[in-house]
């Protein structure tokens, strides 16, 4: 069954995941929603979902609500879109990875001359992604950059970052919180900025060179968790050996559960 969007306008198809909706998006499709909004001045959220973000959702109600009320969740990690073809049929070729999907959109937004904010990261990696972008995207045009405090806001401090970002002339605002901070922020802010907001995660520091991609072999056979393990493996062995076991059981469970409601006559409420 698919997903009903929030939203009134129109949004790619959304199939379940874990009780969270993804959307069978390609890059193409992905960008030309992000433009569309930027144009018309239009609220969006669209948030590259790895099987992180999916697990978290699932296992916490409350985020998981928020994952499904956003616009368009794209399929960041190979799993996922591995996932939507085997339960879905959706025959995706290609996952829309977040630092990709940031780049596609920073080309396109030149093209067009839409602005770009940038929100997120430390103000060293915002300070070399603006001149490495300057190279990587040619003409375009970013509006500001804001590095917020690594713990919550004031309503002072809040008010004040929507104020900068409205203000700046930007018509697409990036965000680089990590997740599940990013989707929160983004769910908590859609109203108050009228234009898409593109949850990409760790873009930033990759797209900075502050922070290392997985060879391109290893993102193409759902490797790269290992490699970033690799790389960062104080901060990352919980994540990834909680969420990975968890993922793949929850997707088991799911297609068997699916099979054995198609085989018994029954309807699936997945």
């Amino acid at each position: 069954m698919v997903a009903a969007p929030p939203s009134t306008a129109a949004v790619p198809s959304r199939y379940p995941i874990t009780d969270i909706f993804v959307s069978a998006v390609t890059y193409a499709s992905a960008t030309e929603f992000v433009l569309a909004a930027a144009r018309e001045g239009r609220s969006a959220v669209i948030a590259a979902t790895s099987v992180h973000g999916l697990t978290m959702g699932a296992l916490d109600p409350s985020f998981g609500q928020v994952l499904n009320q956003l616009d368009v969740l794209t399929p960041d990690g190979q799993p996922v879109r591995w996932a939507l073809n085997w339960l879905h049929g959706t025959d995706l070729t290609e996952r829309v990875y977040g630092p990709t999907l940031m780049l596609r959109v920073c080309e396109a937004a030149a093209g067009e001359q839409l602005a770009v904010y940038f929100y997120g990261s430390r103000s060293a990696v915002l300070e070399r992604l603006e001149e490495r972008l300057g190279r990587m995207a040619p003409n375009l045009t970013i509006a500001g950059l804001r590095s917020p405090p690594f713990r919550p806001s004031t309503k002072e401090e809040d008010d004040e970052d929507v104020r900068r970002i409205v203000e700046s002339g930007a018509r697409i605002v990036f965000v680089g919180l990590g997740c599940p901070r990013q989707e929160r922020w983004a769910a908590e802010h859609r109203e108050r900025l009228p234009m898409p907001i593109v949850c990409v995660g760790a873009a930033f520091d990759f797209h900075a060179g502050t922070l290392r991609q997985a060879p391109v072999w290893m993102q193409e056979h759902g490797l790269e968790w290992l490699f970033r393990l690799a790389m960062e493996p104080r901060r990352l062995w919980r994540r990834y050996t909680k969420h990975i076991p968890v993922y793949v059981a929850l997707v088991t469970r799911q297609y068997v559960t699916m099979r054995w409601r198609q085989r018994t006559g029954g309807k699936s409420r997945t």
